[in-house]
């Protein structure tokens, strides 16, 4: 019997989880993936000058997921491609975003009320997405419980885990970037998610898949809306990883993500020499003209 079974919402889990993804959910994930694409600097420069480079770049953003999914399961990266609707709706949503006249399409997107509608219908797919990841390599390895994992964290995570891969189509290098060395708040709910998923495809979790995807739905979408609406990078498992981190690796206690994110202390000020500067005889100078003046 499930641990939830008791409140009635397996009826509601199951019926939520049967609901298609497309056209509704993907639209707004594509959005929502482009919309970080534009807010990239330079992305708009890129797109005028290289319509080409920026279409892929926004695929990345769409797809990456797949691709990179496909590539360590041993499968095509272009087999993502041949769904045409999904390309031809991605595609659209770019140009509208990138060359709409007036800017009006992402005006209305990146309006703040509209935007937290449409990344909480993205934190479905991304549901959806882990599950199905786990599911696939469940299926291709039925014991290989960490690469389960992997693959439900790969798909979760997207374009993230080769964002530095993305930035060199767009002529940018920024290694500091790197997902795996600062993770942020939807890569970590991935992985977590990912391990949920795989102890439920091993039957070590009570709780049915339907039920799962339900509630990591409901608190990835609250925790993003809640995130976006704040203008937030921070992320609810700080406290809990900068505890376990220092009991399990001897890491120092963080303050949290303000401290991860703080800006570098001041540099120290050199002392001051007792020599004059150029400035200062400089000042002197134009004193003493205006004393010979008067």
């Amino acid at each position: 019997m499930d641990v939830l079974g008791v409140l009635n919402l397996g009826d509601v889990a199951q019926t939520f989880s049967k609901i298609g993804t497309f056209p509704v959910f993907d639209l707004a994930y594509y959005i929502v993936s482009i919309l970080y694409l534009k807010y990239e600097p330079g992305s708009v420069e890129v797109a005028r000058k290289s319509p080409v480079a920026s279409w892929l770049c926004a695929m990345l953003y769409c797809f990456a997921s797949y691709i990179l999914a496909d590539v360590l399961l041993g499968g095509c990266p272009l087999d993502y491609f041949q769904y045409n609707s999904h390309i031809l709706l991605a595609s659209t949503i770019w140009y509208l975003i990138f060359f709409c006249p007036l800017n009006l399409f992402y005006k209305c997107v990146a309006f703040l009320p509209v935007k937290l509608v449409l990344v909480a219908l993205k934190e479905v797919v991304r549901a959806r997405k882990i599950a199905a990841g786990v599911h696939h390599a469940h299926h291709a390895y039925h014991n290989g419980f960490l690469i389960m994992v992997i693959i439900g964290y790969v798909k979760g995570s997207g374009v993230a885990l080769i964002s530095n891969f993305e930035q060199l189509l767009r002529g940018v290098w920024s290694p500091d970037t790197n997902e795996i060395l600062n993770m942020s708040f939807p890569t970590k709910a991935s992985l977590y998610g990912a391990i949920l998923f795989t102890l439920q495809e091993a039957h070590l979790l009570p709780v049915s898949k339907s039920t799962l995807i339900c509630l990591f739905t409901l608190f990835m979408a609250t925790t993003k809306v809640i995130l976006t609406a704040r203008h937030s990078h921070g992320s609810p498992f700080v406290l809990i990883e900068s505890w376990v981190c220092h009991l399990l690796f001897g890491s120092p206690l963080g303050g949290g993500e303000e401290e991860h994110h703080a800006s570098p202390a001041p540099a120290p000020v050199a002392p001051v020499s007792p020599v004059k500067t150029k400035e200062e005889l400089g000042e002197g100078t134009r004193k003493r003209k205006s004393k010979k003046a008067e």
